[in-house]
């Protein structure tokens, strides 16, 4: 286990007091999501720099759009396919 210790604005600590974010099971929660959402940033750019070298044209908003809805779409079809609630 590791301790650390950390400077806040007065404000700043008293409004997370309030909120609950300054128990260790908050802040490890609110740690590991900046983590993983580092993490996803990061697998994002390395397919972006891939797509890039490989000369693929990048898509429209329209075109990203209707793939959204695609993928979606069959995600529904195979939860309602297997009995699984959204």
């Amino acid at each position: 286990m590791t301790t650390i210790q950390i400077e806040l604005p007065d404000a700043t600590a008293q409004a997370a007091r309030a909120a609950g974010l300054l128990t260790p099971q908050a802040l490890e929660r609110l740690l590991n999501d900046a983590l993983e959402r580092q993490r996803a940033a990061d697998l994002l750019l390395s397919i972006a720099d891939r797509v890039a070298a490989a000369g693929i044209a990048p898509m429209s908003m329209e075109e990203i759009n209707a793939e959204v809805k695609a993928a979606r779409a069959e995600r529904r079809q195979r939860r309602a396919a297997s009995g699984q609630s959204s």
